[in-house]
């Protein structure tokens, strides 16, 4: 799940790496980080919903990439509902 949702990347560059204390809500990470790890949590555990609600908003292009790569994994095989006011972002659930 990490890895599909290049989460592995962000503990990577931590200075701690998986050990890194990111703070409640994990208040040291961007935006986009929070959402991969968000994505990685769905992943792991599987449910047969995913909402989707504004994923990619505010996210810089790098994060961006990485949460719709995730998005795609995540949706296969679900039933997805997705709120979103960019048309990329619907296309690709």
């Amino acid at each position: 799940a990490a890895r599909t949702a290049r989460v592995d990347e962000i503990a990577a560059r931590l200075p701690e790496g998986w050990d890194t204390r990111v703070g409640e809500g994990g208040t040291a990470l961007s935006g986009g980080e929070r959402q991969r790890i968000s994505i990685a949590r769905a992943l792991l555990k599987n449910a047969p919903i995913v909402l989707l609600d504004e994923a990619t908003s505010a996210l810089d292009p790098q994060n961006e990439a990485a949460v719709v790569r995730g998005i795609r994994e995540l949706t296969q095989g679900k039933t997805v509902l997705v709120v979103a006011h960019r048309l990329p972002t619907i296309r690709h659930a």
